[in-house]
């Protein structure tokens, strides 16, 4: 087997022997990244492939997981060989089949929308203005989810600053003995606060992609009767937008939670230098901890306020990439010309479909 194959057939079966449930689409995102890394920048990219930390957890996934799972995994490397051989060549010439096919079909099309190219227009402008109406009273209670959750995760934090101030009063045999529990409680109050936060603004995402979804859906009802002898190029052009779309809702969803686990991380210091000074001399502990109690109530405010900065205007800034996609989809109406977010995106949707189709015929593990 070639080393490059090898390497891709360890990866994937590190992601599907450590459980009995494969999921597929975490199974095409290694093939997916692999093979166009690998395209890009081989060499660089193979070495730098090894370097990774799913290589380095490697030996001890395989070790545990192929134990219970042993003969699925087995037939699973079996199967994955030839097939991830043969999706490399497949991809290759898929990709400038699909290249070519799309620019003929966006060349036929915009020739059929020639005639009614105000209609086209005024269509999609309809459209811009129906979707940036619905965004926007989401992007709102975005950044009112945002300001909520951050002012109660705020208010929830502040009594412990003024309680390890009283704390500062007792004798430092006392102090010392209550201050790991102290920052246990923190601690808690922290992760329980980020989770809250997270529980909020995760739905918003979800329904935001509602939004997508619907409006893809009515632009494709309000173009078809211009596009009736060209459908099929139509359909590849909003299944383009639809996958472009999808994939700014994700990042939508993975930018919130990424703010969150900062806030987490920013917040858990807090807790970790209490413990520490807990471990430290009875007799400097007063003087370890002043600066602490006098900064922890700021510390916290400001902490909270970056997040609040940074995560409320992300409703905002989706609307715009959205607008900004309907906008370059009406410049490729009127041009013929393809853009490579068309090519790669229904590419790799392929990929997912081929992997997605032959994961499905490895019969699961036997409990």
């Amino acid at each position: 087997m070639a080393p490059k194959a090898a390497a891709l057939v360890l990866v994937l079966l590190a992601i599907s022997g450590s459980r009995a449930d494969v999921n597929p689409d975490e199974v095409a995102g290694v093939i997916w990244k692999y093979f166009t890394e690998l395209g890009s920048n081989a060499k660089d990219t193979v070495d730098q492939l090894q370097q990774t930390e799913i290589s380095k957890q490697l030996n001890t996934l395989l070790k545990s997981n192929l134990q219970t799972v042993s003969a699925y995994a087995e037939d699973l490397q079996e199967r994955l060989v030839p097939f991830a051989m043969e999706l490399k060549a497949r991809m290759e010439q898929d990709s400038q089949r699909l290249k070519e096919q799309i620019q003929r079909e966006l060349k036929e099309l915009q020739a059929k929308l020639a005639p009614y190219a105000d209609e086209v227009h005024q269509q999609i402008g309809t459209n811009i203005r129906q979707l940036q109406a619905k965004i926007s009273p989401y992007a709102e209670e975005l950044r009112s989810q945002v300001d909520r959750s951050a002012g109660e995760l705020q208010r929830a934090l502040e009594p412990y600053a003024a309680e390890l101030r009283e704390k500062l009063q007792d004798n430092a045999q006392s102090i010392q003995a209550s201050l790991s529990p102290y920052a246990d409680r923190l601690q808690q109050q922290i992760d329980g606060g980020v989770e809250s936060v997270k529980e909020r603004l995760s739905p918003m995402a979800d329904e935001l992609k509602a939004q997508v979804e619907q409006s893809v859906a009515e632009l494709r009802r309000g173009l078809s009767p211009y596009a009736q002898e060209v459908q099929d190029g139509l359909n590849r052009q909003l299944e383009s937008l639809s996958l472009q779309m999808e994939r700014a809702a994700e990042e939508l969803r993975s930018r919130l939670a990424a703010s969150s686990e900062e806030l987490r991380a920013q917040l858990s210091p807090l807790a970790r230098e209490l413990r520490e000074a807990a471990g430290g001399d009875t007799e400097s502990l007063r003087q370890r901890l002043a600066p602490l109690a006098q900064q922890l109530e700021q510390r916290v405010g400001q902490t909270v306020e970056a997040f609040r900065q940074q995560a409320a205007p992300f409703g905002e800034t989706f609307g715009k990439q959205l607008v900004q996609r309907l906008e370059e989809m009406r410049g490729k109406l009127d041009t013929g010309a393809a853009g490579v977010e068309d090519h790669l995106e229904l590419l790799e949707k392929e990929v997912r479909e081929k992997v997605a189709a032959f994961l499905s015929t490895v019969p699961p593990p036997e409990n």
